[in-house]
């Protein structure tokens, strides 16, 4: 695989660092958890005994995020904890954290401290703030970068007010955004022999993702209001009602305009100034109404078939069940089967990333806590089973 040469030593925990690490993991990086003691990161309690959603032991969240991962206990808070981290750091490529600001100082496993033991260490850091600026020391979750980064003024309508983003954004964000800038690093360090930091602000990828929308509101000085599901610049794009249901049509520019006319025969959207984009936004409103009434006559198969025949962008609205079994997403493999540690499986999303070159991805049961301790500690770096029985003694590993 892509990434097999890679070690990522993954000191992340709830959703945007294990979602960054997940990524790697699934591109073939061996990917070792190191977590406390007796507890294990956080995202392991989460869930863990809700009868719906968790299984063998594991809840939702960390048997998704922790796919392909192994587990080794180390207390990073005691002197032989942080020895025993730095020669892993030693035999690693990536150090990823999502730490507050500062832990990793204090902790004496920072980037320059890790740098001294090996040189090539690429570390990252996923925060809400960043490592710089005024708001370093502010806690963040991911509604918080969501309504700070803009983007919840424009999810929703006046009437409804600000909405966030229904998948959480500002944390997968964050992590997918790590996982790019660790692959940038990586790719540096080959030119350079060195590793370097990746310092990874939520809040920024949150403005980053404002994208044209930002350069629109600088070029007018206009603060644009919440759109629900319509679109800034296109029209008709927007979710129409269909007798069953809702559908999407995005008509994007003039040409796909005058493709939809022909196939919906509605004469008022014939009229001639129609057909130029800054007259149908200028009437967004009217135009909604007409092709929702149209719609509401026959359900959302009916007209889905009709739009795909004339190479009309369109699609359902679906539910997760639906989605979930949409035969082009089934035929991406974007519903994996991951094993458990008790023998059974799991479906759940895929990954996205097909390479040609490389081979596909394959999952392995996310680790129990500590199930590789012995295995990377004895195997890999050579501890005899007396030092890991001393260590374990002391509380240092588990």
């Amino acid at each position: 695989m892509a990434l097999e040469h890679i070690t990522v030593l993954d000191l992340t925990h709830m959703l945007s660092g294990p979602y960054g690490t997940m990524l790697l993991a699934d591109l073939g990086a061996r990917t070792i958890k190191v977590e406390p003691p007796g507890r294990g990161e956080g995202t392991r309690r989460l869930l863990e005994n809700d009868p719906q959603h968790s299984r063998d032991g594991m809840g939702a969240y960390y048997v998704t995020l922790n796919r392909n991962k192994e587990s080794v206990c180390v207390d990073l808070k005691q002197p032989a904890g942080r020895e025993i981290f730095l020669d892993l750091v030693r035999r690693a490529d990536v150090v990823f954290d999502n730490f507050s600001v500062g832990v990793t100082e204090r902790l004496g496993i920072d980037h320059a401290s890790l740098a001294k033991v090996n040189p090539r260490i690429v570390t990252c850091s996923v925060t809400g703030f960043g490592q710089t600026g005024p708001a370093t020391q502010r806690p963040a979750f991911d509604q918080v970068v969501q309504a700070m980064g803009g983007g919840m003024s424009i999810t929703g309508t006046p009437a409804t007010g600000p909405m966030r983003s229904g998948i959480p954004i500002g944390d997968l964000g964050g992590g997918t955004f790590g996982a790019i800038g660790v692959l940038a690093a990586l790719v540096e360090r080959e030119r350079t022999g060195r590793g370097q930091h990746v310092d990874i602000a939520m809040l920024d990828v949150q403005i980053s993702l404002l994208n044209y929308m930002a350069t629109m509101y600088f070029m007018s000085g206009q603060i644009p209001e919440g759109i629900g599901n319509g679109h800034f610049v296109h029209v008709p794009y927007n979710c129409y009602p269909t007798a069953d249901g809702h559908i999407i049509i995005a008509c994007i520019g003039d040409a796909f305009f005058e493709r939809f006319v022909e196939f919906i025969d509605v004469p008022e959207l014939r009229r001639p100034e129609y057909r130029q984009q800054p007259v149908r936004f200028a009437d967004k409103a009217r135009i909604d109404e007409i092709i929702s009434a149209e719609l509401r006559k026959q359900p959302t198969a009916h007209w889905l078939a009709r739009l795909e025949a004339a190479r009309i962008p369109c699609g359902p609205v679906n539910d997760f069940a639906q989605a979930l079994a949409d035969p082009q997403v089934v035929a991406r493999g974007m519903v994996a089967e991951v094993p458990l540690p008790d023998g059974t499986s799991l479906r759940m999303p895929g990954n996205p990333v097909k390479l040609s070159g490389s081979a596909a991805a394959t999952f392995g049961a996310p680790p129990r806590l500590g199930a590789q301790t012995d295995a990377v500690l004895g195997d890999w770096l050579g501890y005899a089973p007396d030092r890991l029985a001393s260590l374990r003694g002391q509380g240092v590993i588990g």
